[in-house]
């Protein structure tokens, strides 16, 4: 349903009119050969000789009209750059009173344009284009949020509604600073960590988004249904199952860039739609992979900012080496008194009232010890902590502790009270992992929608044989919030998810 045109809007599209009735073609399909970018154009003044011709593009920001000229401000990719417009010479003759209708009254905020000229220096000192040739490029219909700051220092009008910002990036990313920077950096530190991997000698892969078994996480998934096959297909929650049989099948090690998607609830740390780097590689084990991760995370940090620290809200994170390490039950214990161990369901139970946290019938020992960390000691983990040997309940796919049969060889690394990442030594053994997926679907029976599928041709993979491997998935989203500043997830995704917008 198409909205009722504002005022503004209609006189946008009053001068689409009159620019094609002029012969202007406000949407032109040729090539415009630009030769510098905003930024380049600042390295291109000469205080002697010829002055540089240049040819740039970019939507209009800001114009001031002085007389016969004026100076706009164009912005591109790069940045802003300013240009200045006389009518007597970048419209010569009778064309004059063309270009004093096209740039006076038809061309607005947000239009693109491109122009050719020479680059000088004003008498403030500003790096300009001096213009002799204007080409307009594309009309906004809509016009942009202008920002104000008055004398007083205060902002007006600003585009600050996170509600509007999200549904609307593309507006967010043309008037707020530091946005687009946001982004720029979420790809130097996937760039960073693709590096790091490939240099030590490891495979990027793909692996289906579309699964016949949504398998590798404890997670609730998105079904859908192929017409073709007739059957239900699920979009991934994880691709660790998938990385694991291409282990079977001879690769030593593997990584993804994984779009995921979880049919739960958003929070500031959450979103159903979202992005993990899993690493599988053959012969290592859970202790190699927190080493191998802290040089990791140290390096991605030091190429994002160039140290290897960084602020996020009132905490300065230290990525580097070593981590701290804790074990989950201690971590309870030291908190508690009480070895979860060493209790059974019902007691555990009444641990999690004692304590004043809200729990599930349908959850069995694994989750009542995970509510309990969660409550009590995770919001306390800010500098970067690797949680150790989780219990047996709460690992299906890992491989059981060497020293205690009662844990697993699992860590989880937490940072400013999150959780950035999941590893374990492996389950391999195809016999105790089948008998930890019968475990799972006993859980499903009791109602828990989270409880993990059999795969059976994940089984029949490692029937074959996997050797010794370590795996680690890390939260993407929430690496690049603590690494931009950025309190909620929803500020590094270029398009959260939103409720359905209504149109009028």
């Amino acid at each position: 349903m198409s909205h009722t045109l504002s005022d503004q809007e209609l006189a946008r599209r009053e001068a689409l009119s009159k620019l094609r009735a002029l012969g202007i073609d406000p949407f032109p399909a040729a090539e415009y050969k630009v030769t510098a970018t905003a930024e380049e154009v600042k390295g291109l003044f000469k205080e002697e000789g010829e002055p540089a011709q240049v040819t740039i593009a970019g939507r209009i920001m800001s114009v001031r009209v002085m007389g016969k000229a004026s100076f706009a401000v164009l912005r591109d990719h790069t940045g802003d750059q300013q240009i200045y417009v006389a009518r007597d010479e970048v419209a010569p003759g009778e064309d004059k009173a063309m270009y004093d209708e096209v740039w006076r009254h038809l061309l607005h905020l947000g239009d693109f344009i491109g122009v050719q000229g020479h680059v000088f220096k004003t008498r403030t000192g500003e790096i300009t284009v001096h213009v002799k040739q204007l080409t307009v490029l594309s009309k906004a219909l809509r016009p942009l949020p202008v920002v104000k700051t008055d004398e007083a220092g205060v902002i007006h009008d600003a585009f600050t509604d996170p509600e509007l910002r999200y549904r609307m990036r593309y507006v967010d990313l043309i008037v707020n600073a530091g946005v687009k920077d946001t982004f720029l950096k979420r790809s130097r530190i996937i760039s960073a960590m693709r590096a790091f991997m490939s240099g030590a000698g490891y495979h990027e892969v793909e692996t289906p988004v579309l699964q016949p078994v949504p398998g590798g996480a404890a997670a609730r998934p998105f079904v859908t249904h192929h017409n073709a096959l007739d059957m239900p297909l699920y979009m991934r929650i994880a691709n660790e199952l998938y990385l694991k049989r291409l282990i079977v099948g001879g690769f030593d090690g593997v990584f993804e860039f994984s779009r995921n998607f979880r049919n739960e609830g958003m929070d500031r740390t959450h979103n159903p739609e979202f992005t993990i780097m899993e690493l599988y590689v053959a012969y290592k084990d859970y202790r190699w992979m927190m080493e191998f991760m802290e040089r990791m995370l140290e390096q991605v940090c030091t190429a994002t900012h160039g140290v290897s620290n960084a602020a996020f809200q009132e905490n300065t994170i230290q990525f580097t080496a070593p981590y701290k390490r804790i074990t989950m039950c201690g971590a309870i214990q030291e908190k508690t008194g009480k070895d979860v161990l060493e209790m059974d369901e019902a007691g555990l139970r009444s641990l999690c009232a004692a304590n004043n946290i809200h729990v599930e019938p349908s959850m069995g020992k694994g989750k009542l010890i995970d509510e309990l960390f969660s409550a009590l000691v995770q919001p306390g983990l800010i500098q970067p902590t690797f949680v150790t040997d989780f219990p047996l309940e709460m690992s299906p796919l890992c491989k059981k502790h060497r020293d205690d049969p009662r844990l697993t060889e699992r860590f989880e690394l937490y940072v400013n009270g999150f959780e950035l990442a999941n590893a374990y030594s492996e389950l391999n053994d195809p016999i105790d992992q089948r008998e930890r997926f019968e475990e799972q679907l006993k859980l499903q029976q009791r109602g828990d929608d989270e409880a993990m599928f059999i795969d059976q041709d994940f089984l029949r993979a490692l029937e074959y044989g996997m050797p010794p491997t370590s795996g680690v998935g890390i939260g993407l989203d929430r690496l690049v919030m603590l690494l931009t500043n950025n309190p909620a997830i929803q500020e590094v995704l270029f398009f959260p998810q939103m409720r359905p917008e209504k149109f009028s």
